[in-house]
């Protein structure tokens, strides 16, 4: 499984950004569930957003929600992340994952992207 993640980049407090994350390789029956993390300077990588990519089910961590949107394009095996109203606390490295349980751990996703760098300024 391959995941390529893009979309980062610098904006001001407010704006918005999409980050996209396409899917390749062997794309086992079990790995049913996408997610986006993130990772800021000195911080561990904690949960933003997942979602279940047979019903569109989604989840989200408590700081994003109302701001952030996870969505799925199940023809073109890409997952995305709408950011909106982005905030300084946003700033981070963000991954895309895929794994097998709808969670909010780290140990619940097994292959991970590369990262892609949000960076929110005031």
């Amino acid at each position: 499984v391959q995941l390529q993640a893009s979309g980062g980049g610098s904006v001001q407090a407010g704006g918005s950004l999409r980050l996209s994350c396409a899917r390749s390789g062997r794309t086992f029956s079990s790995y049913t569930v996408m997610g986006w993390f993130r990772q800021a300077p000195g911080k561990e990588r904690e949960f933003v957003a997942a979602i279940r990519w047979s019903s569109g089910s989604t989840g989200y961590a408590d700081s994003v929600k109302g701001r952030f949107t996870i969505s799925r394009d199940n023809a073109n095996n890409t997952v995305y992340l709408q950011m909106s109203s982005l905030k300084p606390e946003d700033t981070a490295v963000y991954y895309c994952t895929i794994g097998p349980n709808f969670g909010r751990l780290r140990s619940d996703y097994y292959y991970w992207g590369q990262g892609t760098l949000v960076t929110v300024s005031s």
